[in-house]
């Protein structure tokens, strides 16, 4: 298990009441890290899991707010610089599919201008608002970003083309904002595979077992699997920037 001594850091975490976001902030605050965990102010998982690691003895704070809002992304930065004083590390894990089932690509209806509106705002200008609004702090501290793709980027099934669409554009943001925050800040981006979380087990047992089967190590992947990735990224990986790292249990 990869560690890090993360004493005086302090993180935001989008996206982070649940599944692969909270798994990220347990670890980071393992670790030393002082977090702030964002997710949407009408999401009752938010205040439970600030409750949960407060009680722990983690320095967390919750800062609701969507990431589709430009003035609610700003804000979450902006509370998470006020609190902690610095902003060293932020994780764009904030995402929607706006489906509780997989739509097919042939159902091009059920994929109207709304659907696609909300899944773009949210999953692509989303990660942009806040990495531009954490941006000045981020060079000062000469931090770290990583954001949260899939292998629907790739071509891979996912929960709807507007879904593979928008993380095949995360992903290329990822590269341009590595160019256009450098030298002081590294961006990169995890792309998870079938990830047991909330969200995928809506899909259903047979949405998980096949996509299981298609992977090398014949297992689903946890969300502690992606946040040992997503730390690696933020602490480690000095000479890493610009990149998508696969997590998907060798896929093929």
């Amino acid at each position: 298990m990869i560690t890090a001594d993360l004493t005086a850091r302090a993180a935001l975490v989008t996206g982070g009441a649940s599944g692969i976001g909270l798994a990220t902030v347990r670890r980071l605050a393992a670790c030393g890290a002082r977090v702030a965990i964002n997710d949407l102010v009408d999401n009752p998982k938010l205040a439970e899991a600030e409750a949960r690691l407060k009680r722990e003895g983690f320095d967390v704070i919750a800062v609701p707010g969507s990431v589709g809002n430009p003035d609610e992304a700003k804000a979450a930065v902006d509370a998470t610089v006020q609190r902690f004083g610095r902003l060293d590390y932020l994780v764009n894990n904030a995402g929607t599919s706006e489906t509780a089932a997989p739509i097919p690509p042939q159902d091009l209806d059920r994929m109207g201008e709304d659907f696609w509106r909300e899944i773009l705002s949210v999953n692509l200008v989303g990660p942009f608002r806040c990495t531009r609004a954490a941006a000045p702090h981020l060079k000062a501290a000469r931090g770290a970003v990583v954001n949260t793709a899939s292998t629907a980027g790739y071509g891979y099934p996912g929960s709807s083309m507007a879904y593979a669409a928008s993380k095949a554009g995360l992903m290329n943001l990822t590269t341009n904002l590595a160019r256009g925050l450098a030298p002081e800040v590294r961006v990169n981006a995890v792309a998870p595979g079938m990830i047991r979380t909330p969200w995928t087990i809506r899909f259903g047992q047979a949405w998980e077992d096949r996509s299981v089967e298609t992977t090398c190590l014949k297992r689903v992947g946890t969300p502690d699997d992606i946040a040992e990735v997503i730390l690696f990224l933020l602490a480690g990986a000095g000479y890493v920037t610009g990149q998508t790292i696969r997590a998907d249990g060798g896929m093929g």
